[in-house]
């Protein structure tokens, strides 16, 4: 399905993936935010919530870049390295006089800070006396970045909006649904590969580039993009914690291997988990793969409007009350649009007190991982909440693979 496109200033084409209907309606509800929190000024510098406002997609994000969204502007204004200011020319609905780029002097500077050239934006236009909110508490915004707008800006009064933005997220368009399946439609594909690849004598890393060539292939009609997460497919002891991927080591007759693997199309992911035995599984395996299992499919029936995610977590553990099977970390959480290095948002968790009320279009990758002392096992599934309940975005087997 090709992506709308839309003629900008200067006759430059620029390839949105959404209405611009609808990045008016992400605006308004950032500005309603706002609003309450007092903000009057919003700096956003976690990527994601770039592309959110503005559309921006763009392998920039090692430099300080960001969206300034002015409660009584109509458009937000994207800063970033001025090398990349074509890139927002070509990936967002701004206008030019919008698009505000800094010069390279900026860049891993120990004279100049790129919080400086933001400082110089609000200043230029009498918005450095207002009210400004950063996201605190996000990978992209650092120390640094707080300390040269405070030495800057001394007039402002700084505010923590984290998360102001990802909160807005947390319910789905139609349209990030749509995408949000053709990534589904991607990590089936990425599943299948890395399960055939898997067999003794196979070193990981071969096994791991096929992922990643299956990831970017994506399907017939459509290929894919990088996840924000790298192919996460330990074997053997490395099971036993969670987020180890592949050495140069070669598969042997008895390895378990544990796949947290995802599509990806716009920015939009399908994270899903399997596990694979190579070999005959030991009774201990087969024993937590079958509480575990039939815990999803409890955990997931139960999943609809108006429960909380605290309720979601309560339900797993009845459906293994009983069982030698514990878990005390949370069992999933709100997933969508994201770049490196999560696919999370950062809101919803299935865990004792978070008391969020489910809502339709909701997504929420429910991923119950064991990890004891010898080995794991993962299954997993991505899952829409509906009006009446939830419905998963993949359609692949949940069980324990043997090779």
């Amino acid at each position: 399905m090709a992506p709308r496109q839309s003629i900008i200033t200067k006759e430059v084409i620029a390839i949105m993936y959404f209405e611009f209907i609808e990045y008016q309606e992400r605006l308004r509800k950032i500005k309603e935010a706002m609003y309450k929190q007092g903000i009057e000024v919003l700096l956003v510098t976690d990527p994601a919530n770039m592309n959110y406002v503005s559309g921006y997609d763009g392998w920039s994000f090692y430099v300080h870049q960001g969206v300034l969204v002015i409660i009584d502007r109509d458009e937000p204004i994207w800063f970033g390295r001025q090398q990349d200011s074509n890139g927002a020319r070509l990936t967002t609905w701004l206008n030019d006089e919008s698009i505000r780029g800094y010069q390279d002097d900026y860049v891993q500077s120990k004279l100049k800070h790129q919080m400086d050239f933001v400082a110089d934006i609000l200043k230029e236009s009498g918005w450095d006396r207002r009210s400004l909110g950063v996201e605190m508490d996000n990978y992209y915004f650092t120390g640094q970045c707080l300390e040269q707008l405070r030495k800057n800006l001394p007039q402002t009064r700084i505010m923590d909006a984290n998360l102001l933005v990802n909160w807005i997220r947390v319910i789905k368009s139609d349209k990030e649904i749509e995408y949000m399946i053709m990534a589904a439609r991607i990590v089936e594909n990425v599943m299948q590969t890395a399960i055939e690849a898997i067999g003794p004598g196979v070193r990981e890393g071969d096994a791991a580039g096929k992922v990643y060539q299956a990831q970017i292939r994506g399907t017939p009609e459509y290929t894919g993009d990088y996840s924000a997460i790298i192919p996460i497919m330990p074997s053997g002891i490395r099971t036993s914690t969670a987020h180890l991927s592949w050495t140069d080591r070669k598969y042997e007759t008895g390895d378990m291997v544990l796949l947290e693997l995802s599509g990806c199309k716009y920015r939009y992911h399908a994270p899903l988990s399997r596990t694979v035995m190579i070999g005959k599984a030991p009774a201990e395996l087969q024993d937590i793969a079958k509480v575990v299992i039939e815990g999803l499919n409890q955990t997931i029936d139960f999943i609809k409007p108006g429960v909380t995610a605290e309720e979601v977590e309560q339900k797993w553990r009845e459906a293994i009350a009983g069982s030698t099977v514990a878990k005390e970390s949370r069992i999933g959480y709100c997933y969508g649009l994201n770049y490196p290095p999560d696919w999370g948002e950062h809101t919803i968790s299935l865990r004792p007190g978070d008391k969020n009320v489910l809502q339709p279009n909701m997504t929420l990758h429910v991923m119950p991982g064991i990890w004891i002392e010898k080995f794991g096992f993962e299954c997993s599934e991505p899952v829409r909440v509906t009006d009446n309940g939830c419905e998963t975005f993949v359609n692949f087997a949940r069980e324990l693979f043997i090779k």
